[in-house]
């Protein structure tokens, strides 16, 4: 089970493209690093991380280096000024919120129908709307290796991400990088920006 979502893995084996699997795992650990402070495995975890070149690369090799010099009760501190607050945090990390300027609208109700004709579901014990960019991010990567049941196929991947993350997730990362009260976490927004605009070109360069 995920922090976010309520996931059951299949009993057989599944074959996946060590591509896919990649793509899975930095989805899934911009959920982990989104949904809550990182503990200090996490944050060791992000210092061991090491990128090639290229602009994701860059971005991740920035993450690592803040997270060196990163301590937990200190992240924990600026995730709360991010996102909790005093009433509410610098941002708002939800679709609804960035599409409509209210939380729990359209785009949370569509993305629940979505969710549930794939058979995904909230966990019992996770209260944050569904529509929050940790969730998001964690519902990408279960459906690229099928942690529903089988992997989504690649088309099935693009309907999802172009509906529900597309129109809102690059905007949040930019305004994470640049937030007043962003440090590691800007560099979180950075990997985030990056990513997602790989994702966006590869999906609107495949067939369908």
């Amino acid at each position: 089970m995920t922090k976010e979502t309520d996931v059951t893995a299949t009993a057989e084996q599944i074959t996946i493209a060590p591509e896919d699997r990649q793509r899975a795992d930095l989805y899934n650990f911009l959920g982990l690093l989104l949904a809550g402070p990182p503990s200090e495995m996490l944050l060791e975890q992000c210092a061991d991380l090491g990128g090639d070149d290229g602009p994701l690369g860059t971005a991740i090799n920035a993450l690592a280096k803040i997270a060196k010099l990163s301590k937990p009760a200190q992240v924990e501190r600026e995730f709360n000024k991010l996102f909790i607050g005093l009433g509410r945090g610098e941002l708002l990390p939800y679709a609804s919120y960035y599409l409509t300027g209210f939380l729990n609208e359209k785009p949370l109700a569509s993305l629940r129908r979505d969710m549930a004709a794939r058979g995904m579901r909230r966990a019992p014990n996770v209260y944050e709307p569904e529509d929050n960019i940790a969730s998001l991010m964690e519902l990408m990567g279960a459906m690229v290796v099928g942690r529903f049941g089988s992997p989504a196929p690649l088309d099935d991947q693009k309907v999802f991400f172009n509906r529900h993350i597309t129109p809102w997730a690059g905007h949040f990362y930019s305004d994470l990088e640049a937030a007043k009260n962003s440090v590691f976490y800007a560099a979180v927004g950075a990997v985030g920006r990056v990513f997602m605009e790989i994702e966006s070109e590869g999906f609107r360069m495949s067939a369908g």
